[in-house]
C-alpha cells in the first residue's frame, strides 16, 4: 500500500538503501528499464469508425468515389457543329492519335492550315480563336468560322470535279462510281421483285 502507482520505483529504491526490505521485488528492474507513464489514466486505442457518407436528412451521397467530368470549352462547340453537319462524321479520316493541342501547333487566325485536312476540328478551333481574339459571340463566331468552312468546301470540290474531267479528257476511266453501282442494285432488287410478284399473281390466278 505504499507503493503509489507514480512513485512504485522511488518508494521502492528508498525503501532498499533504509534497509526496509532486504530483497528487490522482482519487477524492480523491469520497472527501472521501463518506467510507468505520468498518467494513470488508460487511453483507449483509436479505433477506425465506419462512417457511411450521408448528406443531409440522412441519405446516402451518390457517386462518392466516381471520377469527376472533364470539360473543355471547346465540347460544346463540337456538339453543335456535329448535330448540325452529322455527314462530317462520314469523312474518311487518319486515325492516329495526336497530342489534342491543335490550339497550339496550328495559327487559328485562319482556317485553312497548311499541314492539317479542312474538318469539323478546324471550324471548332478557328471559332474558339474568333471568341478569345476577337471577343465575338458564339453564335457570331460559328457562323463565320461556318461560311469560310463551306467556302473552302465548295472550292474543294470545283478542285475535284475540274481535275476529274481533265483526267477524263486524256482517256482516263475512274470506273463506276458509287451512284451508279448503286441504282444497278436497286434495279436487280426490283425486278426480283416483279418477278416474283408476278408469278405469285399467276398462281393466284390459277386457283
Amino acid at each position: 500500500r505504499y507503493l503509489a502507482p507514480l512513485r512504485v520505483l522511488q518508494t521502492a529504491t528508498r525503501m532498499l538503501e533504509s534497509g526496509y526490505i532486504s530483497q528487490e521485488p522482482v519487477w524492480f528492474r523491469a520497472v527501472a528499464e521501463i518506467p510507468p507513464t505520468t498518467t494513470i489514466v488508460r487511453t483507449p486505442p483509436v479505433l477506425f469508425q465506419n462512417r457511411s457518407h450521408k448528406a443531409k436528412g440522412g441519405r446516402k451521397v451518390r457517386n462518392l468515389f466516381k471520377p469527376q467530368k472533364i470539360i473543355y470549352p471547346e465540347d460544346e462547340l463540337r456538339q453543335q457543329f456535329f448535330k448540325d453537319h452529322p455527314w462530317e462524321l462520314a469523312r474518311p479520316r487518319v486515325l492516329v492519335e495526336n497530342d489534342g493541342r491543335d490550339h497550339d501547333r496550328y495559327d487559328w487566325s485562319n482556317i485553312q492550315q497548311r499541314n492539317k485536312a479542312l474538318d469539323g476540328e478546324s471550324v471548332v478551333q478557328r471559332q474558339m480563336w474568333l471568341m478569345v481574339n476577337k471577343g465575338m459571340s458564339q453564335t457570331a463566331a460559328y457562323d463565320l468560322a461556318r461560311k469560310e468552312f463551306y467556302d473552302l468546301r465548295m472550292q474543294e470540290d470545283i478542285e475535284r470535279r475540274i481535275a476529274s474531267e481533265e483526267a477524263q479528257a486524256t482517256g482516263a476511266y475512274f470506273g463506276k462510281t458509287y451512284i451508279d453501282v448503286g441504282v444497278e442494285l436497286e434495279g436487280k432488287v426490283l425486278e426480283d421483285w416483279k418477278e416474283k410478284a408476278t408469278k405469285l399473281a399467276m398462281m393466284k390466278k390459277g386457283r
